[in-house]
Order: C-alpha cells, then structure tokens, then sequence
C-alpha cells in the first residue's frame, strides 16, 4: 500500500511541475496555477492530508527551481492542500474538501502570502491583494478535481486505494 501510494504521489509531482509550465495565470507577482489545487484534492482523497502537503511542498520547490513559480506557491498550496486532506479525512465527502481546499488557499494561504510578499519579495501589497486572485485559481481547479471525483472511472480507481 505505501508503494502505491508514494507511485501516485510521484505521479501527482511530475503532473503538477510539468502543467506548472503550461497552465498558469499570471496575476500581479503570483502565477496562478489550478493544476496544484486539482491534484491538491486528488491527493487529499487518495492519499490523505500529509501526503498533499508534500506533494504542494516538493511541486512549489521543483517549480521555483525551474524558474515557472513564485514564492507565494508555497502558502498558498500547502495550507490548501492541508485543509482538503483534513477535511476528506474527517467527513469522506468531495464537495466539503473542494470548499476546503478554495478555503484554505483563497482565503488564509492568500493573507499567508502577503507577509513573504512584503518581507522576501519586496513587494508592497494590501492585507487582502493575492485573496482574489488565490480565490479565482482554487475555484477553477476544485471544480475540476469534482468532475473527476465524479467520473466513474476515478471512483474505481479511489476505490481501489482507500
């Protein structure tokens, strides 16, 4: 069982650096980037809380590495990916840890975000400047992480892992 889970965990890292070059939404100093929030989900339902927040940890690391992500990756991905993980292990419902997830990283990774904004970055931004625009990319990449929690071929795979 952990093989399989450190294989999807792997999997999850390589999908989320390789997007991270395709898929993204510059907005201000972040780039938004709903991939990490899809496999944010994907990784709270099939691998539980802390498995997500390496995976949003090694995915922000590998990106800023490679020139394709910015500082802001790192709250507003790990406290998201937190938040999902932990709320998919208390309730099992996908709906509630989409919610979690836009919760997580919109609104606290978002106000997380400006201190490193200010203090690594230089950048002088207002208490709520990266909530919007975290809000916006959370969004879209929960609703995608829904429709494929639905698709049947998805829940045999989840299935199978739990």
């Amino acid at each position: 069982m952990k093989t399989r889970k450190l294989t999807i965990s792997a999997m999850f890292i390589a999908i989320g650096v390789l997007a991270g070059n395709l898929i993204y939404i510059p907005v201000g100093a972040s780039k938004c980037f709903p991939i990490q929030h899809t496999l944010n989900i994907l990784a709270a339902v099939l691998l539980g809380p802390a498995y997500g927040v390496v995976n949003a940890f090694c995915i922000s690391l590998l990106r800023n590495f490679m020139g394709t992500g910015s500082l802001l990756a790192f709250p507003g991905s790990m406290v998201g990916a937190l938040l999902a993980g932990y709320i998919y292990k208390l309730t099992k419902n996908n709906y509630l840890t989409a919610v979690a997830e836009v919760f997580g990283t919109g609104v606290l990774g978002g106000l997380l975000a400006v201190p490193i904004a200010i203090f690594t970055m230089g950048k002088a931004v207002g208490a709520l400047a990266y909530v919007p625009a975290f809000l916006l990319s959370s969004f879209g990449g929960s609703i995608v992480a829904i429709l494929l929690l639905q698709s049947a071929y998805f829940v045999k795979t989840v299935s199978k892992t739990s």
